[in-house]
């Protein structure tokens, strides 16, 4: 099957985007969010571009793909946070939307999120279990609240050990808002380019050795924004009830850092896939 995408626009706000399709039937569709681009309008900035408003506008405007599939629906049942991307499955209509949102509601979904992290995590397995809960005072913000958050689970896996960093498989068992990120904190552990919780950006500078930079430029960081991608989302299918595994190749900032990581920052016998 050819590869399909979802062209978007914003002229307003001076943006295009081409979502790729990573998978999609009669009644469900699921696209390959990038990195930057809230799923859902943003509170501190309402203004700002997002995916759902901008597919709303295109099944308003009658934009081709959305007349050849005849839409007229089309919700999230699961969100990503703005820096994060990857899998977005999205319901094409309000009663597989309910279906949807039952499996979320009881964590029968599977969520495979990828993640470069700062730090030296003590064990190659580990999960944190910490209710969560908003910031006060830092809107936006999250953290560990044991007395008013919601319960929260997440395991982690070891994917593979560099110099001061680790490449992190992260298994979120409920679906709260920064749970990765708020979680790994816990474990004192920070995703690269995490502005909001301390994750300082990957430069190449800091890895190779004699790097020299351009007189007059700006040295452009590896991994600038938070490191998060969702590359599998399994579940059983809300119609039919078939086994459903849908995945997103990783981004190339992550594959880059990645490949200089391993010229630079390797750690010999520590890659365990």
């Amino acid at each position: 099957m050819p590869k399909m995408a979802i062209k978007l626009s914003s002229p307003d706000a001076g943006g295009f985007w081409e979502i790729p399709i990573l998978y999609e039937d009669d009644q469900l569709l699921a696209l390959d969010k990038p990195a930057g681009l809230p799923v859902a309008p943003d509170k501190p900035d309402p203004n700002q571009p997002n995916l759902i408003g901008l597919l709303h506008k295109g099944i308003a405007d009658g934009r081709p793909w959305a007349t050849s599939r005849a839409l007229s629906f089309l919700m999230y049942a699961h969100r990503l946070d703005p820096e994060a991307s990857g899998v977005l499955i999205l319901a094409k209509s309000k009663s597989v939307l309910v279906k949807l949102l039952d499996l979320f509601g009881s964590e029968q979904p599977s969520l495979i999120f990828v993640t470069l992290v700062r730090g030296e995590p003590s064990q190659d397995r580990f999960s944190v279990e910490g209710k969560i809960g908003p910031f006060p005072g830092r809107p936006g913000h999250f953290r560990v609240d044991p007395r008013n958050g919601k319960r929260a689970r997440t395991g982690f896996e070891m994917v593979e050990r560099f110099a001061g960093w680790a490449l992190v498989k992260c298994a979120p068992l409920t679906h709260r808002p920064h749970q990765i990120r708020v979680h790994l904190g816990r474990a004192d552990l920070r995703v690269a380019g995490d502005q909001i919780y301390g994750g300082k950006p990957l430069l190449l500078s800091s890895l190779k050795p004699g790097y020299h930079l351009k007189p007059g430029h700006t040295e452009r960081p590896l991994i600038g924004q938070a490191c998060l991608h969702l590359e599998l989302l399994v579940l059983p299918h809300p119609v039919t009830g078939e086994p459903l595994s849908i995945s997103s190749p990783w981004p190339k900032d992550l594959l880059v850092a990645i490949k200089y990581l391993r010229m630079y920052a390797a750690i010999e016998g520590t890659r365990t896939s």
